[in-house]
């Protein structure tokens, strides 16, 4: 039998398989439970994407189950929305302090990335290029990158991606994350995982990913990686976080892999001894946005960057120019982007009106359009179907309720629901 994707996450019977134990947080007294995972074992690409089974055979596996949009789903939706990395949310609404940096101190740092104009601009679809709706807006894609070492361009996992879509008229912001385990076509007529197109191809493939499959027509992204976030939120003074008591450990456990991968003095970095309210410092404050071994898995994490983008937009607007310069610096530093100085100061002339009005996540749970699953060994979200999520990420993102997805859309939906034996 079908059942929601929170059920497929929170269930406290029987577990849907070995791998998906990562999830749950109310393990049997007998057994391995998550309080005794070895330090090595915080990694959250348990199951990484592998070049050699992007054709795994679902039938060998369980097939994904279907969400649902009972008023306790409902519920959890206003909770987990999104999958949303909070250091690019905190980029773009300190882009008044990146402007003193370009154009003002004359600031370098930032990695700049030119892509493949033609095969970005192949990569859109003429229902994409065509449609009047979408013209009205600057999208823009934004990649929080599994990455401790600086390695933004390539070889490293998205491991979130949001869609930041602008009204070029009102400045009203929606941003809407994919999350990163949807199984899409990754710009190659192969089909994985959404965040490997990343690990394989840089923004490059990453951008032509979200437009063929999501009919988008992107061509400017961000990316930033764990360091990043940490340095922003320890220039910002640290952020004060309600810390539930289940998440302690996993959040202490994080802390310790990362301080080792970013080289950290044992004298830079502190566990928690407690839940409750809190301020939490940079490492701490990545640590909390990156836990999924709790019930909700990846939806609640969604939920606890939520929580970390609004607290570090608190403790912005306490902060004077000079200060934000500081933060923003940090950001340049740790930052790779398609963005030029002048693109970024058409941004800025609309600084003051621009407003975020509304987010979500992509597949949505809308309808039961969306399903958590397998796909031969690895453990995916699904699009049920994609024809029909991309009609309402239009709606949503561009008030386009009437919009018809492209021929090469429809395409890339029928082969999904092959994969994974979902359709409508």
């Amino acid at each position: 039998m079908a059942n929601r994707d929170d059920e497929y996450y929170d269930r406290g019977g029987r577990r849907p398989s070995q791998r998906d134990d990562r999830y749950r947080d109310d393990m049997r007294s007998s057994g391995r439970g998550r309080d005794s995972r070895s330090r090595r074992d915080y990694d959250d690409y348990d199951e990484r994407p592998r070049r050699g089974s992007r054709y795994d055979d679902p039938r060998r596996g369980g097939q994904p189950s279907r969400s649902g949009s009972s008023s306790r789903n409902g519920k959890k939706n206003n909770k987990a929305m999104i999958l949303l990395v909070s250091e690019i949310a905190v980029a773009m609404l300190l882009l008044v302090a990146a402007y003193h940096i370009f154009f003002k101190m004359g600031a370098t740092k930032v990695g700049r990335v030119d892509l493949d104009e033609q095969a970005i601009n192949e990569s859109i679809s003429d229902a994409a290029s065509d449609n009047e709706h979408m013209k009205e807006y600057t999208n823009i894609a934004l990649f929080g990158v599994d990455s401790t070492k600086g390695q933004l361009d390539k070889k490293t996992r998205s491991d979130s991606i949001i869609i930041c879509s602008i009204n070029n008229k009102s400045g009203e912001i929606k941003l809407c994350s994919v999350y990163r385990d949807t199984w899409l076509n990754l710009s190659d007529d192969t089909y994985n995982k959404c965040n490997a197109a990343y690990s394989y191809g840089g923004p490059d493939q990453a951008i032509a990913m979200l437009n063929m499959n999501l009919d988008m027509d992107i061509k400017d992204c961000y990316t930033i990686g764990f360091r990043g976030l940490k340095d922003v939120v320890d220039a910002l003074g640290g952020v004060e976080i309600d810390v539930p008591e289940n998440v302690v450990k996993h959040l202490n456990n994080y802390q310790i892999t990362m301080a080792k991968d970013l080289k950290l003095k044992d004298s830079e970095w502190s566990q928690l001894s407690g839940s409750g309210l809190q301020r939490l410092n940079g490492l701490q404050a990545v640590a909390y946005c990156r836990v999924r071994y709790t019930q909700g898995g990846d939806f609640d994490r969604a939920a606890r960057q939520r929580e970390v983008i609004q607290a570090c937009l608190k403790e912005a607007k306490t902060k004077k120019v000079s200060e934000l310069e500081d933060v923003a610096n940090s950001i340049l530093k740790e930052s790779y982007t398609t963005l030029k100085s002048d693109d970024i100061l058409k941004l800025l002339k609309n600084v003051p009106k621009y407003e975020i009005v509304d987010q979500g996540g992509f597949p949505t749970d809308e309808n039961d359009m969306r399903a958590t699953g397998r796909v031969g060994k690895q453990s995916i979200v699904a699009p049920v179907d994609l024809e029909s999520n991309v009609k309402w990420l239009h709606g949503f993102l561009f008030n386009d309720t009437e919009y018809t997805v492209s021929e090469e859309v429809k395409k890339y939906s029928q082969k999904i629901s092959s994969d994974t034996g979902l359709s409508r």
